[in-house]
């Protein structure tokens, strides 16, 4: 991927794109807006939410022990992975364990930062994705654009090609009469997941929740795939970033109504499913659950940066962010697009390439990713906070002369003789530069400058001087 001024630039040549985005985006603002006016308590429940989520990373180690405990207690099994390839390995593992070749997955963004289903296809394993717009990346040979909706960059006509030339490929095919109308194309991935649902014996899902002292996971949904993976297998993975605890089942009261009307506008979410470890003759009756850092506790460890690991994932913030709406997911290089994505990549994967670094500049720093946060992360703060450290990680050559410079102007800044002796040279420089200044005269690198302003030359006579002369004394 290039950096993100190169890939915002070639999306913005994308007027289709622009106009699924301004579309999509604009019904979820409206709708977001309608539902959390009902609320009265709405502040309050941002700052409960942002506290509890607080609270949990403060005491992270203690809360994964005691999930963990909670979770074997119940008859599930907890694995611990340091980045992605341990968690990709533990899957692959427990998957093979089982003699299957295929698996059917929740919607997860963890996995899709591990990039978990290229490691199940290169051991051999179809994974698929049962969430509708998954479906359609999947299909579309793509990749997700939006937290919440990852096809929000393809229109109705082009999910209609997708499922026809696709989805015979590898299951049911779409009917060959089949129209771009919503209903119809519900209708068709429905056919084609049915099957998949009824044959797999092993599901992969994510989690939104993880309960400390239950060790109960929690997955909301809109369409009920995420019940079928959920109940049907025998067997169930979950891949759980460490950050998604909350410390007591009563903590869910604030987050179901939090994350809901922060991401689809709803009151509720249609499927709430929760699952606490293996229940004799009824669901899934091998779990496993692998919890993930992957750059968590390096974030974690960063006393400002930390606040992004309070996310939900509603996707509100890429809703209202004037950049995103533009330019779409793809642009950012990474699972996680938008305000959030450009403050929590850089800290997961580190600065170190070039699309990293310039995620925390792709911002225009207005703010309403902070208005709209459901746990009042400081998005606009976190962006100014990343930007000093890529500055500060890549100084290199490049600052050197800027050091210099900075360290002889306070040399010369330090003592009132020798500013009025630079003042004084800069005077008898206007008979070098003229009257008028520099307008577009220096050569490459400094005409980066004067290509676009004008330096404008010194005063004929320093204020000290003038000074000195019409009221006399010293003019320190």
């Amino acid at each position: 991927m290039p950096a993100f001024p190169q890939a915002a630039k070639r999306e913005l040549a994308n007027s289709q794109l622009r106009h699924n985005l301004a579309d999509a985006t604009s019904t979820i603002r409206r709708k977001r807006a309608d539902v959390v006016d009902e609320l009265d308590d709405w502040a309050q429940l941002r700052e409960a939410g942002a506290a509890i989520k607080a609270h949990t990373l403060s005491n992270l180690d203690t809360y994964l022990e005691q999930f963990e405990a909670a979770v074997t207690a119940a008859g599930g099994t907890v694995h611990w992975a340091r980045d992605a390839a341990e968690a990709n390995r533990v899957v692959v593992d427990l998957v093979r364990a089982t003699g299957e070749r295929e698996v059917v997955k929740v919607k997860s963004m963890a996995t899709q930062e591990i990039e978990l289903n290229e490691a199940l296809q290169a051991a051999g394993v179809d994974a698929w994705e049962t969430d509708l717009a998954e479906l359609i990346v999947q299909l579309g040979h793509d990749s997700p654009s939006h937290i919440l909706v990852p096809a929000i960059h393809r229109n109705r006509a082009e999910i209609r090609e997708i499922f026809q030339r696709e989805m015979g490929e590898v299951g049911v095919p779409a009917p060959t009469d089949l129209t771009d109308d919503p209903a119809r194309l519900a209708e068709a991935a429905r056919r084609h997941l049915r099957e998949k649902f009824l044959r797999a014996k092993v599901a992969v899902s994510g989690a939104n929740f993880a309960v400390a002292d239950s060790g109960t996971l929690v997955v909301v949904e809109s369409e009920g795939n995420g019940r079928m993976c959920l109940t049907l297998p025998e067997t169930l993975i979950s891949v759980v970033g460490i950050e998604k605890l909350v410390p007591r089942w009563q903590d869910l009261e604030v987050f179901l109504q939090l994350l809901p009307r922060s991401s689809t506008g709803e009151r509720m979410n249609p499927y709430t499913s929760t699952w606490t470890g293996v229940t004799p003759g009824d669901g899934p009756q091998q779990f496993h659950v692998v919890l993930l850092d992957n750059g968590r506790t390096n974030a974690l460890a960063d006393e400002v940066g930390r606040q992004a690991l309070r996310c939900i994932r509603c996707s509100a913030c890429l809703n209202v962010c004037p950049v995103y709406e533009r330019t779409g997911g793809h642009a950012y290089g990474s699972v996680y697009p938008g305000p959030i994505g450009a403050v929590l990549t850089p800290q997961l994967r580190g600065t170190g390439s070039e699309v990293d670094k310039s995620l925390p500049y792709a911002s225009s720093l207005c703010g309403a990713c902070y208005d709209v946060c459901p746990v009042a992360i400081d998005i606009p703060d976190l962006l100014v906070h990343l930007r000093t450290r890529v500055v500060e990680e890549h100084r290199g050559w490049r600052s050197k002369p800027l050091d210099a410079l900075m360290a002889l102007a306070s040399w010369v800044l330090g003592d009132a003789k020798r500013l009025a002796a630079a003042q004084k040279v800069a005077a008898l420089s206007r008979r070098v530069v003229g009257r008028k200044g520099i307008i577009g005269r220096l050569p490459p690198p400094l005409s980066r400058w004067t290509d676009a302003r004008d330096a404008p030359a010194p005063a004929e006579e320093p204020f000290r001087t003038w000074w000195e002369r019409n009221r006399g004394g010293d003019a320190r």
